[in-house]
């Protein structure tokens, strides 16, 4: 008897090599330095933040947020950064980095800043964060899916 695809169960079917496969060497290293930019960049405001330097401060302040939450911003910022630097746990760093960028979206729009400079900085921040990841990562690939 001929079984038809249908009938195949999805345990003995093969899953598809381009989602599982490795990058190349190229992308490989296009995928560290996009991810290696985002972490220097945003490990920078983490430790600014938890050394309450006046730059961190007072731009915190100008947000409308107390003086006071700054040091726990750069705290949830190092988890964060943690998370994604650990291979196994980036895509959950990577999604708490969206929900935090989020927020700085939402105050960027609440205090009208420009839209270009401030509004949509944090989606050209997690645009590197995800494309890293993305490129790097076979289990972000088969999950967003890779065309």
């Amino acid at each position: 008897m001929i079984a038809l695809a249908s009938d195949a169960s999805p345990a003995s079917s093969p899953a598809p090599a381009v989602a599982n496969a490795s990058p190349g060497r190229g992308a490989l290293w296009t995928g560290r330095v996009l991810s290696g930019l985002v972490v220097l960049f945003l490990g920078f405001d983490a430790v600014m933040k938890v050394a309450r330097l006046p730059m961190a401060l007072e731009g915190t302040s100008q947000l409308g947020y107390p003086v006071s939450v700054v040091p726990i911003l750069g705290v949830v910022q190092l988890v964060c950064l943690a998370l994604y630097l650990v291979p196994r746990t980036a895509p959950l760093g990577a999604i708490l980095w969206t929900g935090y960028l989020g927020g700085a979206i939402a105050t960027h729009v609440r205090i009208e800043n420009p839209l270009f400079s401030h509004v949509l900085f944090p989606i050209y921040v997690a645009a590197f964060l995800w494309g890293g990841l993305w490129i790097r990562d076979s289990r972000v690939r088969a999950l967003l899916g890779r065309r």
